[in-house]
């Protein structure tokens, strides 16, 4: 079968694309903006891509339609390989809906769902797994190091470990991707109003996660974190499969905080009598220690005992772009990680601050996700950034706000750039040795962790 998928660069597509690819499917794509790690995956498995959108990208080059078209979240009605579509009669469906029918049927699905963490509880799950002996196939928005792909089928009786998005499915589907999926298990992280461009507020979000919890077996398992009034009122619409909680000292398991940056923790799986283990980690933050209990949890309801599950964590490896460090240069470290969210920058820069012994925190900050774009959660901006040091703010093009007027109470400790340029000479002209400077965003960002290390190899030459 020849699948041709349209907007094959998100992290969810293209993963999709590797599934596919591992099929046997011959695999082809086009999207707007093509840039790593995933256009480097795609080109690693062989993939065609196209860059941009086209009429033509929808034949190969003797002509020949592709037997089905896989069409991205992001795409809208106006796009012209979307109107392509509809003109050609040619067969289409959502990623969403593909992966159920031709991965996930028949297969045991754990679903990580929440506002924040999914990519980094998917990849300690499927790690934990896999350091069980089970060969899972996962399909993760990230890239897990310790695997090196972000998507494979993994045996075919395996568990299957998918990262859930609440964001919607298609221009034709707008429910949450998620409800496809039909998990035997599901981790529900945390809930915060996120994704502004779909959702008008906090509650529309919860009914989406109530129609995962719809989809969840009696025979299955709901892993809910603790003190989450938000998962409480989605509860409280109705759950009819076993619940069971995960928390900083609440519920069947519990964490226990045993460094201040979270290196080290203890587990507690406190039901019948309890077992106990303590994690020993490269990883800080206690929103990562958090994850982990959540990932135990749910790999322990796949037959992973916790002393066994504690220790692979020992050798777990962040994904690509969750504190990454990307490189150092006279003591200086650049940090690139995915944060975009107020509660993401602060947990990221909480735990870094907790493991940074000497020098100075460095925030570099591009608000460009949709929310950000819309200004729905600007206002708590600045308090995100408390554990730095200095913030270096930039305002990427579209953003319809005043990022300086909102960032002015922070005075000398923050600044505003409009040019990536500019806004790497003034972070390499702060920085210093010992510093840590951590890159924060969720696209490209103009390829600047590469700037940044190229500009302070350039300064710091003898």
């Amino acid at each position: 079968m020849h699948l041709h998928i349209i907007g094959i660069c998100g992290t969810f597509m293209g993963s999709l694309a590797l599934l596919a690819r591992e099929l046997g499917h011959r695999v082809s794509g086009s999207d707007a903006n093509v840039y790593p790690p995933m256009s480097t995956q795609l080109a690693d498995a062989g993939i065609a891509l196209q860059e941009g959108f086209g009429a033509e990208n929808l034949h190969d080059a003797s002509g020949a339609a592709p037997d089905l078209v896989v069409v991205g979240n992001a795409l809208s009605r106006g796009n012209p390989e979307v109107e392509a579509l509809l003109n050609s009669g040619l067969s289409y469906t959502s990623g969403a809906q593909w992966l159920c029918e031709y991965v996930l049927t028949g297969r045991k699905v754990i679903a990580i769902a929440g506002t924040h963490g999914k990519t980094t509880t998917a990849s300690m799950l499927a790690w934990l797994l896999e350091s069980a002996g089970q060969n899972p196939g996962f399909l993760i928005g990230g890239v897990p190091r310790n695997f090196g792909v972000s998507a494979r089928l993994g045996g075919e009786d395996a568990p299957f470990v998918v990262e859930a998005d609440e964001y919607d499915t298609a221009f034709f589907d707008k429910r949450s991707k998620f409800v496809h999926y039909r998990p035997q298990i599901a981790v529900l992280g945390n809930l915060e109003f996120d994704h502004a461009d779909i959702f008008p507020d906090l509650a529309a979000i919860e009914r989406q996660f109530h129609h995962l919890v719809r989809t969840v077996p009696s025979k299955g398992q709901l892993l809910v974190a603790a003190n989450q009034p938000a998962l409480e009122r989605v509860l409280e619409q109705g759950a009819w499969t076993p619940v069971a909680r995960f928390g900083s000292g609440s519920g069947e398991w519990q964490l226990t905080l045993e460094h201040a940056d979270a290196s080290r923790f203890g587990v507690v799986h406190a039901v019948e009598g309890g077992d106990d283990a303590v994690v020993e980690w490269s990883l800080t933050g206690e929103y990562n220690a958090c994850n982990a209990v959540a990932a135990l949890a749910a790999a322990h309801a796949c037959g992973v005992d916790l002393a066994r599950g504690c220790a692979a964590l020992a050798r777990f490896e962040s994904p690509r772009r969750r504190q990454e460090v990307r490189g150092e240069v006279a003591g200086i470290q650049v940090i690139d990680d995915f944060a975009h969210h107020p509660t993401a920058i602060a947990a990221t820069l909480a735990g870094l601050r907790a493991s940074t012994a000497s020098g100075r925190l460095l925030a570099v900050i591009e608000p460009r996700s949709n929310t950000m774009r819309q200004g729905a959660l600007k206002a708590r901006l600045n308090d995100s950034v408390t554990d730095a040091d200095h913030a270096f703010w930039y305002q990427p093009p579209g953003l319809d706000w005043s990022l300086g007027e909102l960032i002015a109470p922070q005075g000398e400790r923050a600044s505003l750039h409009h040019d990536i340029d500019a806004l790497v000479a003034a972070v390499v002209n702060k920085a210093s040795p010992a510093d840590r400077i951590v890159v924060m965003s969720n696209g490209g960002f103009g390829g600047i962790h590469e700037r940044l290390l190229a500009a302070l190899e350039t300064a710091h030459q003898e």
